[in-house]
């Protein structure tokens, strides 16, 4: 009986034959020097013999294995595509009582910057900061307010980057796009059915479509079968739902804008000054008054304007940002150790929210910057601190 025929006859016996049959093969790789776990798929082994003379001229018989194999990266990446977020069944809220006050009430949410990084036993850490989350989150549901404004950059997506991405950093996109989806609706409850909520896109967020269009074209704008209307299936607001909780997405950065009232509009902004002359920057070019976000830093300027009418106050402010401010945000200011995590090193950030008073139309408005400092705000004589303080 040749070896082909007692490997096959010993793998049909016994499951400890088939065992021992199999491990022949691996010991054929491993004498090679390949490795078992980059093989995908065993495609075919080809047991023979051949037949030699020695010197003497004896017959000598040779036991040979063949075995075609094929890569794991051959049938794709190991990891599942990027999926939309889960789906979260938000409890049934009664619309709130009108409001006895024409005054309306707009809520403006800074640069998140929502992501992570794998720590050394690769369980992930976020580079959004959580607790100043919780605290905006509470005095917003404290603002009962007619409208939240997003100003952008609320997801980080490095893979999507122009810029090296480091190992720690690569494979975090799913988890972003899972807590972004929980995010929203963590916000939908906590304004209710009718406050109208506005997510303005960001440099970030516009790098999903950018890197789409650049290394993958077929596969940008494509979306569900029969749904014309629909969002791409690889676009933000798809991936996280928005749609399931009543947010409106703002694309198009850095043209996408909202406007609160006549007076003052939300951007995302393009432009980053030092020394708090951002808010210098925007003055000299705008004839309403505008909040921005981008900076991550808290600004505020005014200019007074005579006009036709006469004098004309508009205001350029940032409420700052909600993501963390100790390095952990990839930036060309901080730095990674030599495993490619990031060392802390405190920017020149700021983080806080913005809340408005507003009246609509060609009305005024009241603008307040709160800080956030540690996961603590006081906001209207109310003390907010973190959940487990």
């Amino acid at each position: 009986m040749s070896l082909a025929d007692r490997i096959v006859d010993e793998a049909t016996r016994t499951p400890g034959a088939r065992r021992e049959a199999l491990g022949k093969i691996a010991d054929l790789l491993e004498r090679n020097g390949i490795d078992l776990d980059e093989v995908g798929q065993v495609k075919r082994v080809s047991l023979y013999q051949s037949l030699t003379k020695n010197e003497d001229g004896e017959a000598e018989i040779h036991d040979l294995t063949a075995v075609q194999l094929s890569p794991k990266w051959e049938t794709g990446p190991e990891w599942p595509v990027i999926q939309p977020g889960p789906a979260v069944k938000l409890p049934t809220r009664k619309p709130r009582p009108e409001k006895k006050s024409d005054w309306q009430t707009a809520v403006v949410l800074p640069d998140i910057q929502a992501g992570y990084f794998r720590l050394a036993d690769d369980s992930l850490e976020a580079t959004h900061d959580e607790t100043a989350i919780d605290t905006a989150l509470a005095i917003t549901r404290d603002a009962r307010p007619d409208v939240v404004v997003l100003v952008g950059d609320n997801l980080d997506l490095p893979e999507f980057g122009k810029y090296l991405t480091t190992a720690p950093y690569q494979r975090t996109t799913q988890a972003t796009i899972d807590w972004a989806t929980v995010f929203a609706a963590r916000l939908r409850d906590a304004v209710g059915p009718d406050c109208r909520i506005v997510w303005i896109a960001g440099n970030h967020e516009e790098r999903l479509p950018r890197s789409i269009a650049t290394n993958a074209a077929a596969a940008f704008g494509l979306r569900q079968g029969n749904t014309p209307e629909s969002w791409p299936v690889l676009s933000v607001p798809h991936l996280c739902r928005f749609d399931e909780y009543g947010v409106t997405y703002l694309p198009g950065y850095p043209a996408a804008m909202f406007w609160i009232n006549d007076r003052l509009r939300v951007i995302h902004g393009d432009k980053v000054n030092s020394s708090g002359s951002t808010a210098s920057k925007y003055l000299a070019r705008e004839k309403v008054s505008v909040l921005y976000g981008h900076i991550h830093r808290r600004e505020w300027a005014e200019m007074t304007r005579e006009d036709h009418d006469g004098p004309r106050t508009i205001l350029a402010a940032s409420p700052g940002c909600l993501a963390r401010i100790d390095g952990a945000v990839p930036s060309v200011k901080g730095g990674t150790d030599l495993d490619g995590r990031p060392i802390v090193r405190h920017e020149d950030w700021q983080q806080g929210i913005a809340v408005v008073d507003y009246m609509p139309g060609d009305g005024d408005f009241h603008l307040e910057l709160v800080p956030i400092r540690e996961g603590h705000a006081r906001w209207r004589g109310t003390d907010y601190a973190p959940p487990d303080e």
